[in-house]
């Protein structure tokens, strides 16, 4: 009897050890069939498009634009060689809006850039900037970007985001647009989301496609990311007349002025001057800043949110992206630079050269090198090498350090 009642004891603790296993639910699809997709952006550098068709892709989204100013390098030249081999095509604008004027700025930038480019897919919202924000901000800058969008062109949007924050951060009046999400190593994305289905499904960062030499996103899209009323968006202007919005600031501790700018694309300066500081070098915790955000903050200040996955170091991260360990250590304010786990996030400088289609130069630190001599080198100054490359100490630079040149 004893032995009966140990058995059936037994028998619940492991029912009960595999019931979250069987406890996992997965946001589904909205539709049937899924087509497979890719998108795409300059990190991708040249791609032969018939050979991506030829492989059996059928959507491709290409990014055109990244905040207020910056145009894609790759942008034209994509939409030319994927249209050519007849694949459906998408747009995708990375928004590192801080307020609701800057919001709609970047939309009309968005749309005056894929004007007059046909186009099968809805237009998609990637809002990813997201550090330092309270879930008010984020979805108050994300439904004005996306209602401008939708507004200028006539068309419909769907919103890009990672899973976590798919159910974390957006909520309300953005979830009423199809989600396009991004969750990798998993067999369906998980239902953390504050959305019922999906229209887009991200499900890799590290695809590999015939004639892609480099990683690509992998994805799987529904019906649901079509539009009904394809083809080009014409007659809209570049956006005119930039204003100037403010947002106050809390100092937190291990804050310094120069991340506090960068977190909110201004200057030092422009932070200084609205706050009337004498010492830039001198804030404490719990002081309240007043910040200036100009509607045509330039792209050069902007960056991109990488989630740290298993396996990851700082020098791959550094490397995959273009940019050093220096710049990721400085921007992050990591304390030590062989010591990151996954899931971290990490911001990633995205460009320095506002405004322009050119790619960055990079350069080499050697030994006997100042910061000063590649200042002469490359007919620049000191402290633009110090600023566009995130140096605390412009008088330490590390042999094999890459440096951007303007």
């Amino acid at each position: 009897m004893l032995k009966k009642i140990l058995s059936i004891l037994l028998s619940i603790v492991l029912l009960f050890s595999f019931f979250p296993a069987f406890m996992v639910s997965a946001i589904p699809p909205s539709s049937h069939p899924l087509y497979r997709g890719i998108d795409v952006s300059f990190y991708q550098e040249d791609i032969d498009f018939e050979q991506v068709a030829d492989s059996g892709i059928q959507i491709v989204y290409i990014r055109s634009s990244l905040g207020g100013d910056y145009i894609d390098p790759k942008f034209e030249e994509n939409y030319r060689k994927a249209s050519a081999a007849g694949l459906s095509i998408g747009f995708y604008h990375y928004v590192t809006a801080r307020s609701i004027s800057q919001a709609q700025y970047q939309a009309q930038f968005f749309i005056n850039t894929i004007q007059g480019k046909d186009f099968d897919c809805r237009l998609a919202m990637d809002f990813e900037d997201l550090q330092y924000l309270t879930d008010t901000e984020i979805n108050a800058i994300g439904l004005a970007f996306i209602q401008t969008v939708e507004q200028l062109s006539g068309r419909k949007a769907v919103v890009y985001s990672d899973s976590y924050n798919a159910g974390y951060s957006f909520s309300g009046a953005v979830t009423n647009y199809p989600l396009w999400v991004a969750e990798y190593g998993v067999s369906s994305p998980s239902d953390t989301s504050n959305w019922s289905f999906w229209v887009g499904w991200q499900y890799s960062d590290t695809g590999s496609i015939p004639g892609i030499s480099t990683p690509v996103d992998l994805d799987y899209f529904t019906d649901g990311i079509f539009l009904n009323n394809s083809g080009p968006v014409t007659n809209v202007p570049p956006p005119q007349n930039p204003s100037t919005s403010y947002v106050d600031y809390e100092v937190r501790p291990g804050d310094t002025l120069w991340n506090i700018a960068h977190l909110y694309h201004t200057s030092i300066t422009a932070i200084a001057n609205e706050n009337a500081l004498s010492d830039p070098n001198l804030i404490y915790p719990g002081q309240i800043f007043r910040i200036p955000i100009r509607d045509d903050t330039p792209a050069a200040q902007t960056y991109l949110t990488y989630t740290v996955k298993p396996g990851d170091t700082l020098w791959a991260i550094a490397n995959q992206y273009h940019t050093s360990i220096a710049v990721l250590v400085s921007l992050n304010q990591i304390q030590n630079e062989s010591l990151i786990y996954p899931g971290q996030k990490l911001n990633i400088p995205c460009k320095t050269n506002s405004g322009t289609q050119n790619p960055i130069q990079w350069y080499t630190v050697k030994p006997g090198d100042t910061l000063w001599a590649i200042a002469v080198r490359f007919h620049t100054t000191v402290s633009t090498l110090a600023s566009m490359n995130y140096l605390s100490n412009p008088g330490f630079i590390l042999i094999g350090e890459r440096l951007q040149i303007p």
